[in-house]
């Protein structure tokens, strides 16, 4: 299967703020996050990806336009819901130290198969397990596609949220969704998966935009998701090595 760039979002006017921003609308980049996401844009720019696709939301859009604008010719930032920030429901717009408090908080933390956020007349809520389905069913789909137009090698970017990018590299880990928050995730970062024949290779987390070039070039990990016994500096395993 082909490459996927899992980029969370830039720092945002919500982060700032110290909210839970969730589908506010009008949640930009922050001065900072623009500064973050115009260097990674620069940094991947030798990537040659091939696809950029995005949550609706505009501090996403603003990420992404920032990286599809680093390749020439210049990519055109695709929008699918899939990728769209977690319901939060009631959370929406709340101060962090606030939602603290709330019984809900330690679900969240400690079993999160089992939180379901408050339902609002504003925001849509849903539960994290259905939030966990649709992004990674999704990202699958978009994986699959990209493979089927551009072949198995191909690198794409996704630019999304913290939660979901998260979940997506538990998913990849093996790991199960109660201890998706063991993974941190920055904002303007990318973690690179591998979606193999086989099963998934998370080849980085938060990983160095100046390396994504040979982690792109899955050494040790090949498109069957067939590991290297001792791990392979010199590439993936084939049928003739």
């Amino acid at each position: 299967m082909a490459i996927a760039l899992l980029v969370r979002h830039a720092h945002s006017t919500g982060n700032a703020r110290g909210v839970l921003a969730g589908r506010t609308p009008g949640v930009d980049l922050s001065e900072r996050g623009r500064a973050d996401a115009a260097t990674l844009g620069q940094s991947i720019a030798g990537v040659p990806f091939v696809r950029v696709v995005s949550s609706p939301l505009e501090r996403c859009q603003q990420t992404a336009a920032l990286i599809a604008g680093s390749r020439a010719p210049v990519l055109p930032v695709e929008t699918d819901e899939r990728l769209t920030e977690a319901a939060y429901g009631a959370w929406t717009d709340r101060p962090l130290k606030e939602l603290m408090a709330e019984p809900l908080w330690k679900i969240v933390q400690t079993q999160p198969s089992a939180a379901r956020f408050p339902d609002s007349e504003a925001y849509a809520a849903e539960s994290l397990i259905e939030m966990a389905a649709r992004v990674t069913d999704g990202i699958r789909a978009l994986d699959a596609e990209v493979e089927a137009a551009h072949g198995a090698d191909a690198v794409w970017v996704a630019v999304t949220h913290g939660d979901l990018v998260k979940v997506l590299v538990a998913d990849a880990a093996g790991v199960h969704l109660d201890q998706f928050q063991r993974f941190a995730v920055q904002t303007a970062s990318v973690a690179v998966v591998r979606y193999g024949a086989s099963r998934p290779s998370l080849l980085g987390v938060n990983a160095d935009p100046a390396r994504l070039g040979s982690l792109t070039a899955s050494s040790g990990h090949s498109a069957s998701g067939d590991a290297t016994p001792g791990g392979s500096a010199d590439g993936p395993p084939t049928a003739e090595s």
